[in-house]
């Protein structure tokens, strides 16, 4: 699973050809031993994050919306799509 983004202890994947299982535009975020999908609007699919680390995803997913959909667009293609730098 490719990485798209990390920071402050948390990753952000994206998987190739993963249309199936939330039926909508999403990434798999990995903080510790917490899991989740959330889409890129926002909303949790599943899993669980503590909730600093929730609105930390959201408000990245929002600062990169567009970088993000463009990164989703060629991973269901299964084409390989550029790192998002975090803000510094």
């Amino acid at each position: 699973m490719p990485e798209l983004s990390r920071f402050a202890g948390i990753i952000i994947k994206m998987l190739f050809d993963d249309t199936k299982q939330h039926h909508k535009p999403h990434v798999h975020v990995y903080y510790g031993e917490y899991e989740a999908s959330v889409g890129i609007d926002g909303e949790l699919l599943a899993g669980s994050l503590p909730v600093r680390q929730l609105k930390m995803v959201i408000g990245w997913l929002a600062m990169h919306e567009e970088e993000a959909y463009a990164a989703w667009n060629k991973a269901v293609r299964n084409e390989p799509f550029d790192k998002i730098k975090p803000l510094e």
